[in-house]
């Protein structure tokens, strides 16, 4: 049987580990607001990304929600309400924190999207290396609606998703799409039945977190540092990735293995 652990980042974040500890799960567990960011939740998820990245153990992360009919609604909007303009500089940086921590994890990264994932929400999930979303999912950057705009990532990482025209239009209107669309536009990538989502992102976590440990960071590494240069360029930062897998550990373990016919003892080196 699967142990899984649980650690705490203030009340509304958790860190849950499984797969004697390849895969963690990182949750967030704000029901009453439907997991709305607010500082203090930003706070928590920027300290649990640190955790996270540290930790060596960690091949792949699953970013989740205990909320059942949202993943996340995105910036809490009551709180911003309160604010003074002062005040929303000084909450910036706590934002951009808790996004940026999601999007800089080292190791792959997949969302599990039911119900809203609106505005940062959605952010967050873009902020992840795979989406997988269930039937119920909508998603959506409405920020132009209420006078802002995506400030979590939105203007960047859905271009790079489904093309500039495409983000334009999806930003610019501020609609929110609905599973199956999502899933035609590729704001999504993988479309599963009501209520599978954690389930089949566990599963195909665990399946990363089966391979090597240091040639999962390095080819994130180079998909992430090497997306948008010439292909020149990107090569080069492909070779320096190659560079740094060639000598180690666990390429010599994987290559004994295949010889020998056996499972892979990674020593993550």
């Amino acid at each position: 049987m699967t142990r899984v652990s649980e650690i705490r980042f203030g009340e509304w974040i958790a860190i849950r580990t499984h797969e004697d500890g390849h895969v963690a799960e990182l949750v967030l567990d704000r029901p009453k607001a439907m997991n709305a960011v607010s500082t203090e939740l930003g706070r928590r998820l920027a300290e649990a990304t640190t955790a996270l990245a540290a930790d060596r153990e960690v091949r792949a992360v699953v970013l989740t929600s205990t909320h059942d009919r949202a993943f996340c609604v995105g910036a809490d909007l009551k709180e911003r309400n309160s604010f003074t303009d002062a005040e929303l500089v000084r909450q910036r940086p706590h934002a951009r924190a808790a996004y940026t921590g999601v999007l800089e994890l080292p190791m792959p990264v997949v969302a599990a999207v039911h119900g809203f994932a609106l505005g940062g929400g959605f952010e967050l999930a873009l902020s992840c290396d795979v989406i997988v979303a269930d039937t119920t999912a909508v998603v959506g950057l409405p920020e132009v609606s209420v006078g802002v705009i995506p400030g979590g990532g939105g203007t960047q990482l859905l271009p790079r998703r489904v093309g500039a025209a495409r983000a334009a239009e999806l930003i610019f209107s501020a609609r929110r799409v609905e599973a199956a669309e999502a899933r035609e536009l590729g704001l999504v990538d993988l479309l599963v039945p009501e209520g599978e989502d954690r389930t089949e992102a566990l599963a195909l976590a665990a399946r990363m977190a089966a391979n090597s440990p240091v040639g999962l960071r390095a080819a994130k590494r180079a998909l992430r540092l090497g997306h948008g240069l010439d292909l020149r360029a990107g090569l080069e930062v492909e070779d320096a990735a190659w560079r740094s897998v060639a000598f180690s550990g666990d390429r010599a373990e994987g290559v004994a293995a295949f010889n020998e016919k056996r499972k892979p003892n990674w020593p993550g080196e």
